[in-house]
């Protein structure tokens, strides 16, 4: 069982990555505050569509990372009397709002460039183009920096909401790059109806990025059982106690932001005492967290059914006489 000073590091090891968690997300913030008011200048200067989405682009991104502050600060908070399972459902939702953001920046994305094919909004001045180019360019290389660190944060913290701001980013690193690409041709060739063209190109990558989280965030509000490899290395760390009960069976899991929940029914010894049950159950939670800092874990032990020796001197119920230790 874990010692005070274990329980201790364990807490330690959850508040520190609280902290990358915040300090991340306002990297983010910073970070998108900046490219909106280059974008939104360069773009509507130059009175490219194609700059101008990126700006929105850009603006929606600088919304998400607010919502992810926000959500990664509330979910970090313990359980409280209104919210006993804790606040990892913060993260979910933001996923969910940032996906729908997303959709609504495409759809308006789409909308301009269509108004532009149609020979409506301002004339390109190709005389800027240089200026658009540069801040394409600093876009990119700015999204790229701060994306990494977005992805190794949530990586490293399992949040689904910097997760979300990490694809987020790295999207708009894909588009920066190709307006970039587009805004080079327009200057070679003269063709200034790749602006547009390149901008509708923008919304349907940042649409397919749009599908995809929504269905990760979806995933977790619906519950969804944990990823199949993490629920084996939980069969595993169970597994490993064999000698002190029978079986183990009707293992369920979960994820709630940053937060897992599982329980299970545990087979033991008919004769095991309540203080028995009590301590292997303490022993078998120690090492679960261990492997899994955020969890909330629930354990129903059910007496052996076989009748045999081991079972009546009050030691492990494991000879040939009772079930194997397998779960289900």
């Amino acid at each position: 069982m874990l010692n005070s000073q274990g329980k201790e590091a364990t807490i330690d090891r959850i508040e520190r990555a609280n902290q990358v968690k915040r300090s991340t997300a306002r990297l983010s913030i910073l970070s998108n505050t900046m490219l909106v008011i280059m974008k939104l200048a360069v773009g509507l200067a130059i009175g490219s569509v194609s700059i101008i989405s990126e700006a929105i682009h850009s603006a929606i991104d600088l919304v998400a990372a607010i919502i992810a502050f926000i959500s990664v600060k509330k979910s970090s908070e313990p359980p409280d009397r209104e919210h006993k399972f804790g606040h990892g459902k913060f993260e979910d939702f933001s996923g969910l709002i940032e996906a729908v953001l997303i959709f609504i920046a495409a759809i308006l994305i789409i909308r301009e460039a269509a108004l532009k094919l149609m020979g409506q909004g301002e004339e390109l001045n190709t005389g800027l183009l240089i200026a658009g180019i540069a801040v394409m360019a600093i876009s990119a290389a700015a999204n790229w920096y701060v994306s990494n660190r977005l992805m190794k944060a949530a990586k490293a913290t399992e949040s689904i909401a910097l997760e979300a701001d990490a694809w987020h980013l790295r999207t708009d690193v894909y588009t920066s790059l190709g307006i970039f690409a587009g805004l080079v041709l327009i200057r070679l060739t003269g063709w200034k109806f790749l602006d547009p063209l390149f901008a509708i190109a923008v919304a349907v990558f940042i649409m397919k990025a749009a599908y995809d989280l929504t269905r990760r965030a979806a995933s977790d509000l619906m519950d969804t059982s944990l990823p199949a490899s993490e629920e084996e290395k939980i069969k595993g760390i169970i597994s490993d106690h064999y000698l002190q009960f029978a079986s183990f069976h009707e293992l369920r899991t979960r994820r709630s932001g940053s937060d897992r929940f599982m329980d299970l029914h545990l087979v033991v010894s008919k004769n095991l005492t309540v203080s028995e049950a009590h301590s292997l159950s303490d022993h078998l939670e120690d090492d679960l967290r261990q492997a899994f800092p955020r969890s909330s874990i629930t354990i129903h032990f059910e007496p052996c059914d076989e009748h045999c020796s081991k079972c009546e001197c009050n030691s492990a119920c494991r000879d040939s006489k009772c079930p194997e230790g397998t779960s289900e």
